[in-house]
């Protein structure tokens, strides 16, 4: 008796959807809208922070701190994505979303996040280049092929995220259109279908599989090329300066891909979906504001490039 119910209501189009959120009482909602904030001013101010100094100090115009730049982009984008709704969410009773803006948040969430993982990718080619093939670096690190590998990334992002947008919002969904979530995302919305969703996942599981897999391939086997030419130096000041550098990056793309990984390259990862929301947080804000901190703390260039710049606003 059911299954014609739901091919009835199937029929009329939602306009609208809820997002759930996270559960809780005002007070809780209260810390969450803080917690939240605090973690987007932060994920704002360090990427314009970073791309402002790569920008204008000249001794940074090298490809990494292009790539660098671009991930800050990527990140700022990201955050902003995400953020500003779901802190309005928390201050709001009815935390609704229209169903275009649910399709376009989704849209540009899946861009974005697939866009930083081939970004990191190739950011982790750029540095084997630089310190496994030195004298080949000017040549194959040049200005037009780094704008070539940024545009490949955006281009990959831009695939995934049609593929996912067209293929989740061709479903019809069912009379429920709550979703618990705090975002739009692709697999608290197969919940609310009622149609067949085996193709939708085996897409979202294969392509972002393809994707975290050999993103995560290119950035291991680099870093162990990396390592063993690390190991074989003979000075040690180089060798330190080195794995600060790489360390920094090996970082941000642990905490990337280990998230991202959970998520949505193993079916049934996650068991529930307070639990996914967790995660969620971790590589929509988390990981934006942990970024320009990891680099900044840990880079000695960016942090002289950082006096520099103060010096001289306080020059003028």
């Amino acid at each position: 008796m059911s299954t014609p119910q739901k091919r009835n209501l199937s029929v009329m189009p939602l306009q609208e959807f809820v997002l759930e959120g996270f559960e809780g009482g005002p007070q809780t909602q209260a810390l969450l809208f803080a917690l939240f904030l605090v973690l987007y001013m932060v994920a704002i101010l360090g990427n314009l922070t970073m791309m402002v100094v790569i920008t204008l100090d000249a001794r940074l115009h090298s490809p990494m701190y292009f790539f660098l730049k671009n991930l800050s982009f990527v990140d700022l984008c990201y955050s902003s994505v995400i953020a500003p709704k779901a802190l309005a969410n928390f201050l709001s009773s009815s935390n609704l979303i229209t169903f275009g803006g649910c399709a376009t948040q989704l849209f540009f969430f899946s861009l974005l996040a697939t866009t930083e993982a081939f970004l990191l990718a190739v950011m982790a080619y750029d540095r084997f280049m630089a310190i496994c093939s030195p004298l080949h670096y000017p040549i194959t690190m040049r200005p037009s092929v780094c704008a070539c590998l940024v545009l490949g990334s955006y281009c990959g992002g831009c695939l995934n995220s049609i593929l996912q947008t067209s293929f989740t919002f061709s479903l019809p969904f069912c009379s429920s259109n709550h979703i618990d979530h705090f975002l739009c995302d692709v697999p608290p919305l197969l919940k609310l279908a009622c149609a067949d969703t085996m193709i939708n996942e085996l897409v979202l599981f294969g392509i972002c599989g393809i994707i975290i897999v050999g993103t995560t391939l290119m950035v291991l086997t680099s870093y162990g090329y990396i390592t063993v030419t690390i190991l074989r130096m003979h000075s040690g000041g180089g060798r330190h300066k080195l794995f600060s550098t790489c360390g920094s990056h090996m970082t941000a793309v642990s905490l990337f891909y280990g998230t991202v990984f959970v998520m949505y390259a193993q079916p049934g990862a996650v068991e529930s979906m307070e639990q996914g929301k967790v995660v969620s947080v971790f590589y929509t804000l988390v990981i934006p504001m942990l970024n320009p901190l990891v680099y900044s703390l840990r880079n000695k260039d960016v942090q002289e490039a950082l006096w520099r710049l103060g010096q001289r606003h306080t020059a003028t």
